[in-house]
């Protein structure tokens, strides 16, 4: 039911539950388990970066190791991405209103920069490689990589479903997939070495991979830390949600509208509404939440009744938080 009450001087229309903070159906469904994807993903690259540092020194290739120190670093992005996604199905707390959630948004964005640091170590050995080249051993090198392309290739597919729903996963298959691409080139290195004898095949695919891997990675590292920031999250344009509410039955105008995500998977709106025509009811908050969750998938919205033509509110300039 709704109820009015003093906010800063001014009077305002606020619905308690279910009222103004009414769930879209997004809160009826869980976001999918990846938890058995992430055990044999790490435990495979875990495997893979154990053969490939063994073989990358015995054979001497520096395309080998940067391929295993990569996948090092995708062992502890997958452990992080587990962990979030663990975190994130934590019930709220006291102080942790909206649970854990962030915590996925966090573990992506660590994701982003533990490959960019990775990258660098790569592309610093192969540059001092080129200066020296070295023998390589370019059969062991190949079939080294090529249980790599396959292993990489098999956790990226398990992680394909909700690559495109939840950037934590995203990050998941995006490193995988990668891996993939980059053993294929690490067995290409070894063919074209044993080819033509050349040293400088195998420092220089070092130095493409790495050019790849940070390709690869700056989309997440820029989506990932929008959302860190709270900026509207990636497929979402805050004029066309503004557009859709403004459409709503007895809505004059909004204003102090916030879109932001609460987890990779989770998306939050507040705003306050100008009616004129007195509080809507509890049918027209619901609709409107549930228009936003079917539309936008912002699955948590609250809204602010205002029922004054002329707003004093302190919040309705823009550029006020």
């Amino acid at each position: 039911m709704a109820h009015d009450h003093e906010h800063s001087g001014h009077s305002h229309n606020h619905g308690q539950e279910p009222d103004s903070h009414a769930h879209g159906p997004g809160h009826a469904h869980a976001p999918k388990d990846f938890g058995w994807a992430f055990a044999v993903g790490t435990s495979l690259n875990i495997a893979i970066v154990i053969l490939e540092t063994v073989f990358g020194v015995w054979s001497n290739s520096m395309a080998l190791l940067a391929d295993a120190g990569h996948n090092l670093s995708d062992v502890f992005g997958l452990l992080l991405a587990w962990g979030a996604s663990a975190l994130v199905k934590r019930r709220p707390t006291t102080r942790y209103t909206y649970g854990l959630g962030s915590s996925s948004i966090l573990a992506a964005l660590a994701n982003g920069i533990l490959l960019l640091v990775a990258t660098g170590g790569i592309a610093w050995e192969a540059i001092q490689r080129l200066s020296q080249p070295q023998p390589v051993a370019g059969l062991t090198v190949m079939i080294v990589a090529g249980i790599g392309i396959l292993g990489n290739g098999f956790t990226a597919w398990l992680f394909t479903s909700g690559r495109n729903d939840d950037i934590n996963v995203r990050g998941a298959f995006l490193h995988m997939a990668a891996d993939a691409a980059i053993s294929l080139g690490v067995v290409i290195a070894g063919g074209l070495t044993l080819y033509t004898g050349w040293l400088a095949i195998d420092p220089l695919v070092s130095l493409a991979i790495a050019a790849l891997i940070v390709w690869g990675t700056w989309s997440l590292l820029k989506d990932s830390f929008a959302m860190a920031m709270q900026a509207v999250p990636p497929g979402l344009e805050s004029g066309e949600v503004r557009q859709a509410l403004e459409k709503l039955p007895g809505v004059a105008r909004l204003h102090d509208l916030h879109i932001w995500a609460t987890s990779t998977t989770k998306t939050a709106l507040t705003c306050h509404l100008i009616i004129p025509g007195g509080h809507p009811g509890d049918a027209f908050l619901m609709d409107a939440a549930h228009m936003l969750a079917t539309r936008f998938k912002i699955d948590h919205a609250t809204f602010q009744i205002e029922t004054a033509q002329k707003s004093k509110c302190e919040l309705e300039s823009d550029d006020v938080v």
